[in-house]
């Protein structure tokens, strides 16, 4: 398994180059099952991540530009009355692919974000009264740019308690750079990547990430997490959060090659999976703050 995941790992650095770490971030939320939520300034290379993660893994990949005038019925589908058969057709909509790029999410209307939240959630639509899943494995990968830009319509929290991780890439080091100008990576290469996986290895990679180990002690210390969020913040985690700390620890775990989850891991990618759900008036973190004050059993 390991293997696997350092091809892809190493394929996908090809393109998006000296981000390692978020890599490792973004291909945890996937094999954890969860949804990606990529939060930075425009032209930072988010939408290349998610093009790259989806070519090197095989999987089917739409893209939806969201803006204020885009409608449910535009990502969903929307049933058609054919003349022939004196009857409505369902066309489906954007939805009905493995990777869903939401590109800038935050920039569509409340009510078209909200169309989102039954397909993150059940992985099925419901158009009409008649219910439609979606094929498997399914991903949403939104972007979006940072609130205080003209034009955003804030997530609520219950769409932002459905993405499992939320990462910022940031600006690339001097290296990086230089060999992004010297057509060393970018978005131009990413239809030239050979696919790494297809649909059905990723799913047995799934299945086996629930299968990595968590001792007692290990629950201890995620419970005492979780515990913490709920006494020191307003709104604490809740019990997905929970569930998807531990999956996304134990992606993290066999991206390391182990098949049991130690503390580190957890530590590791908790920045990435509670920060976009707590607040904080604290300077530091809010990872930081619980890390430095629930201590390891």
């Amino acid at each position: 398994m390991q293997n696997l995941t350092n091809q892809i790992i190493t394929a996908v650095k090809t393109v998006v180059l000296g981000k390692d770490e978020h890599i490792k971030l973004a291909l945890s939320c996937i094999l954890a099952g969860g949804h990606l939520l990529i939060e930075d300034q425009p032209g930072m290379g988010k939408t290349t991540l998610a093009h790259t993660l989806a070519q090197v893994l095989g999987l089917k990949f739409q893209r939806v530009q969201f803006t204020s005038d885009l409608l449910p019925a535009d990502i969903l589908g929307v049933s058609v009355y054919d003349r022939n058969s004196s009857s409505f057709k369902f066309h489906h909509g954007a939805v009905f692919t493995n990777v869903l790029l939401a590109d800038e999410i935050n920039r569509a209307t409340p009510k078209t974000q909200s169309a989102l939240l039954e397909v993150m959630e059940e992985a099925q639509v419901t158009v009409d009264r008649v219910t439609y899943p979606l094929i498997q494995p399914f991903f949403v990968i939104a972007t979006q740019n940072p609130t205080q830009h003209l034009g955003t319509f804030p997530l609520p929290e219950s769409q932002l308690d459905r993405f499992l991780m939320r990462i910022s890439l940031g600006y690339p080091d001097n290296i990086a750079e230089r060999a992004l100008l010297k057509n060393q990576g970018g978005r131009a290469l990413v239809t030239q990547l050979k696919p790494v996986c297809d649909a059905k290895t990723l799913i047995a990679l799934q299945h086996h990430v629930r299968k990595i180990h968590a001792n007692d002690s290990l629950l201890d210390y995620l419970q005492a997490v979780v515990n913490y969020t709920r006494t020191q913040f307003a709104v604490g985690l809740s019990p997905r959060s929970s569930l998807g700390l531990l999956q996304s620890a134990r992606a993290w775990a066999m991206l390391a090659g182990r098949d049991y989850v130690i503390p580190e891991d957890i530590q590791a990618i908790l920045p990435s999976v509670v920060e976009h759900r707590l607040q904080s008036n604290l300077q530091t973190s809010v990872a930081k703050q619980i890390l430095s004050n629930v201590a390891i059993a």
